[in-house]
């Protein structure tokens, strides 16, 4: 796997949330003799045993169940075990989601386009009074899902001051999921100012977030960009699907890369479904935009 990758140019990889513990030998094997340097990895890395498919969100920081937070504390500091171990300055996180018993609000707002096929998303006023009244819900019902996220990140910051690695909050693409997008920017200035973190940007997920109508792509990094540390790159086609190869969607990277920096990491993340062809092209339209930086 890692041959492969730096067969095609790549220099750096980022190890994430598929990795089975079954590949580590391998991928330790590649690092030691530097056959890859790795950028960055993604929260759980490797999977917790057992597990053979990519799980972000196996055990969630914002959970009301003890038993899950313990295990997301444990395996999220073996993560950090791990990006300590590979030399990885970035471990990529998600932060939870709020859970609702019955009338989740965001299936009402995913079910609306299906509803409504003529309605012009997210500009269509009964749409947007939806979606006014859905994040009044999840502000009410958010509390304590995101006090619990606050204590359990207070549980990893030292562990991660002290291997090195730096805490990259991922933004998401689900209506429920955790931080809520325009709050971002308060909560990271909120923070212990010792905490080893920042923002990670996905762009596929910004998108997602900017055709529901809750976010301005453009806006939403201007806000963030003090704090930026790195981005998920890939395109989303007009269907709505994400982790699509540079230019093969709708997303206006001259843009995004307005923001990038020489500190910023940048991972191409893509389908697996998508052809080595398509990859490399990718390649190469990220390199032709940093060098016009």
């Amino acid at each position: 796997m890692a041959q492969e990758m730096a067969g095609m140019g790549f220099s750096h990889i980022e190890l994430s949330h598929g990795i089975r513990i079954t590949l580590v030998p391998g991928i330790l094997r590649a690092f030691e003799e530097g056959v890859i340097k790795v950028s960055s990895t993604h929260n759980f890395c490797p999977l917790p045993t057992g597990v053979v498919h990519a799980a972000p969100n196996l055990f969630e920081p914002s959970s009301q169940d003890k038993r899950e937070i313990e295990q997301w504390v444990r395996h999220t500091k073996r993560s950090i075990d791990f990006a300590g171990q590979v030399k990885s300055p970035i471990l990529v996180c998600h932060l939870g989601s709020v859970r609702f018993f019955w009338m989740n609000p965001a299936r009402k707002v995913r079910a609306f386009e299906q509803k409504h096929p003529d309605a012009k998303i997210p500009e269509d006023p009964e749409y947007q009074a939806l979606l006014t009244k859905s994040m009044a819900k999840m502000r009410k019902r958010m509390g304590p899902y995101w006090a619990q996220v606050h204590e359990s990140l207070s549980q990893v910051y030292a562990h991660a001051a002290l291997k090195g690695v730096r805490l990259g909050f991922e933004n998401r693409e689900k209506f429920e999921e955790l931080p809520i997008d325009e709050d971002y920017d308060s909560f990271l200035a909120g923070l212990p100012p010792t905490a080893p973190v920042g923002y990670w940007h996905d762009t596929g997920h910004a998108d997602i977030k900017e055709s529901m109508g809750l976010l301005d792509h453009r806006k939403h990094l201007e806000k963030l960009a003090p704090r930026l540390i790195g981005f998920h790159l890939h395109d989303v086609s007009a269907q709505g699907q994400d982790h699509q190869a540079i230019g093969s969607g709708h997303i206006d990277f001259k843009m995004v890369s307005s923001f990038w920096r020489p500190e910023h990491t940048l991972v191409l993340e893509f389908s697996p479904r998508i052809p080595a062809a398509d990859v490399l092209a990718s390649k190469q339209r990220i390199e032709a935009l940093v060098a016009a930086r």
